[in-house]
């Protein structure tokens, strides 16, 4: 796993990635600073970090597109998968050279509410709290745009797709207003979504019996919830896209409260996409 952590981080400084990715970041970070707290004195300064993450949309998918999709372009996919390192070691090597990348700018902004404590008062802890948030939203990110890279040996494709989908996630606050106007269009949306898992286990499987089986199931179960308890389906939509709000819990630490619960649930979305990236490469090294 070393090996290839520093060869990952080593690439992205060889070329232009690494330098770009930090400069927007800390180009970014420092104009919400000088504007916020150097010209107008606001100690505030998780709301500089609140105010740079649509950043996060634009720069973190250039960092992960090139993990895993630059290595079936290049065809040494295989050669990593047949060395003798297992996938874990593999995902983590090159996600956590990313991590170092993404820390770098971090490491900068840390410097930040020290200065303004020269000057006047800042509460650091909250300040510092909110960058352990926002670290750990870049880390969610990252492992967003891992998993994708392996789906595809196009960089552009995997660019575009994180940005989608974390675009998806910045506005899924808004976008939950378009689905609470009742059950019915709750069992709209589990509708399409059975739809599509029934094909993707087809497709896992291989077999149309099993797909067709998975959806005429979850179908059945579907339509008796809906007639029994239509309700389950309303929370159960709105649990979900809570789940799919990637930068909601994010607030918490801006409002100034210290929330666990958002820090486990950023671990849960990290160790989950890596999880998935080791899977979708175990599936490939036996195919």
């Amino acid at each position: 796993m070393t090996a290839i952590f520093k060869r990952e981080t080593k690439s992205y400084f060889t070329g232009m990635i690494g330098y770009v990715v930090i400069a927007v970041l800390v180009a970014f970070i420092g104009l919400y600073y000088s504007a916020n707290c150097l010209v107008y004195g606001s100690p505030d300064f998780s709301s500089v970090l609140y105010s740079t993450t649509i950043a996060m949309l634009f720069v973190l998918p250039a960092l992960s597109m090139r993990s895993f999709a630059d290595e079936r372009r290049n065809k040494t996919d295989q050669l990593l998968l047949t060395s003798p390192i297992t996938i874990p070691q593999i995902v983590l090597g090159k996600y956590l050279a990313q991590l170092a990348v993404f820390a770098v700018p971090m490491l900068l902004a840390c410097l930040m509410p020290l200065l303004l404590s020269a000057f006047g008062e800042v509460l650091l802890a909250g300040a510092y709290a909110t960058l352990l948030a926002y670290f750990l939203l870049g880390a969610a990110c990252i492992a967003v745009g891992t998993f994708v890279s392996v789906l595809t040996e196009n960089q552009i494709i995997a660019y575009l797709a994180t940005f989608g989908l974390l675009l998806v996630s910045y506005l899924m606050e808004d976008i939950q207003t378009l689905f609470t106007t009742g059950s019915t269009m709750a069992f709209i949306i589990f509708s399409i979504a059975l739809v599509v898992i029934a094909v993707l286990v087809g497709l896992v499987c291989k077999s149309l019996t099993v797909g067709c089986g998975t959806f005429c199931g979850g179908a059945v179960l579907l339509i008796l919830v809906f007639q029994m308890r239509p309700t389950w389906l309303l929370n159960g939509l709105n649990s979900v896209l809570d789940a799919l709000a990637l930068f909601a819990p994010f607030r918490d630490f801006v409002g100034g409260m210290f929330s666990l619960s958002s820090i486990l649930y950023y671990l849960s979305v990290v160790g989950l996409f890596l999880f998935l990236t080791g899977q979708a490469l175990e599936r490939r090294r036996w195919n």
